[in-house]
């Protein structure tokens, strides 16, 4: 059974191996390779070279399919990376590693044809010891945990309605739309002040601190985002730079950091005064939800308006309640009860007023009989006479009148003038 015929092409028809040139001085405009050819040749010189150990830095590392091992390995001392693959042995001695690990790998290389892509095949790997990169980090780490940085008493809240968003990421990042895009949903009038800056590389660390000190100086941004989608171990580490965790600890404006995915971390995260677990959760987290708001403004309005009905139906029950005393329907019986007052009064002062009278009618008609008892004019209304001389001292001796002193008689009904003829 012979093969599928293809589709129908227009396209030029191949030539036969032994009719192109065989070796790359001979090619020329008019006689090239093809893709193909030039893809074999780099793989059959590859072919050739000797294996080799190589010791880096493991920044990314997949084993999650069983009998193959992805690696990536980062040299110690300078920014370049290379791809590692293995399998069987290999893949079974990788699983043992871990993101940071410094590793001596030893393998032959390798080009992938169909792509031509230059990769490490790896058949052995050992462990060097502690990543370098993961040991500095950690050391930074407890160095400004120490200092007080990462404290959680000097973290800001951030603000409940901001206007104006300050965003640094990196030129038409994806990260930047997710969060502008997310943010205008949840609260359209928001603002953005976006400040762009490599977010990877030895050009992230300057920049980003650049950007959050630009954009703290700003009295328009309420809150910053300190954004990036995710990336290896390597990509991120410029967000663990000591200059970028300073600066993020010093920012007086509310900062969060939305580096990469939530399983990823880097030491801003830790300075930062809310981590967000991507950027699309930063812009969530920092506006509030507009139908979410308007939901609690319409349950406080009903509530204000139960309130207020509630208030005044209160107040029509209790006008009702006076409009229904008799003290309003028949205003006269007011003054019944002080009227009642005033005739107890009269009649008690009344009582009171003859008990006086009495009490001292009776005190004068006893003085009066004292009186009368004591009076003088008592002994003369019995026939008694009181002799005075002129000068009006009453005589009571003979010895006190001499013959022919004239003499006044008081008796009952008056008085009598007299003479004396003689005394004894």
């Amino acid at each position: 059974m012979g093969a599928p015929a293809g589709p129908a092409s227009s396209g030029p028809t191949p030539k036969p191996l032994d009719q192109l040139p065989r070796l790359a001085r001979d090619t020329t405009e008019e006689d090239p390779w093809p893709v193909s050819v030039l893809s074999q040749k780099y793989h059959d010189a590859v072919a050739r070279w000797p294996g080799a150990w190589v010791e880096g830095q493991i920044v990314e590392i997949n084993t999650r399919r069983t009998g193959s091992a992805y690696l990536t390995l980062r040299d110690n001392f300078e920014d370049i990376s290379i791809n590692v693959m293995g399998f069987r042995a290999f893949a079974t001695q990788a699983r043992e590693f871990r993101q940071g690990d410094r590793v001596v790998v030893h393998g032959r290389p390798d080009l992938w044809i169909k792509q031509t892509r230059l990769s490490f095949m790896a058949d052995r790997i050992k462990r060097v010891g502690t990543g370098d990169l993961k040991e500095q980090i950690d050391q930074l780490r407890r160095k400004l945990k120490g200092e007080g940085l990462f404290d959680a008493e000097n973290k800001v809240p951030l603000p409940e309605f901001p206007r104006r968003i300050g965003l640094i990421c990196a030129p038409k990042a994806r990260a930047e739309g997710d969060v502008i895009t997310n943010a205008r949903l949840r609260w359209p009038t928001i603002e953005f002040s976006v400040v762009h800056a490599h977010v990877q590389g030895p050009q992230c660390p300057p920049e980003v601190v650049e950007a959050i000190q630009k954009l703290d100086a700003d009295p328009a941004v309420d809150v910053i985002i300190v954004a990036r989608g995710g990336g290896s171990f390597e990509d991120l580490l410029g967000f663990s730079d000591e200059s970028v965790v300073r600066a993020t600890a010093a920012c007086v404006t509310p900062i969060v950091s939305a580096i990469g995915h939530e399983d990823d971390w880097t030491l801003i995260d830790l300075a930062a005064d809310l981590r967000a677990s991507t950027p699309t959760d930063a812009a969530k987290r920092v506006v509030p939800d507009l139908v979410e708001q308007e939901g609690i403004i319409q349950e406080a309005r009903m509530r204000i308006n139960a309130r207020i009905e509630n208030m005044v139906e209160g107040e029509i029950r209790l006008i009702e309640g006076y409009a229904n005393r008799p003290s309003l329907t028949k205003p006269q019986t007011m003054l019944d009860k002080p009227q009642r007052l005033v005739d107890e009064s009269l009649v008690r002062l009344d009582i009171a007023l003859r008990r006086i009278v009495d009490d001292a009618s009776l005190t004068v008609e006893k003085l009066q009989s004292s009186l009368t008892a004591l009076s003088p004019q008592s002994t003369l209304d019995r026939g008694y006479a009181v002799v005075q001389t002129l000068d009006g001292k009453v005589v009571v001796s003979p010895q006190q009148v001499q013959t022919d002193q004239d003499l006044t008689l008081t008796v009952k009904e008056g008085r009598i003038e007299t003479r004396v003829v003689s005394g004894q």
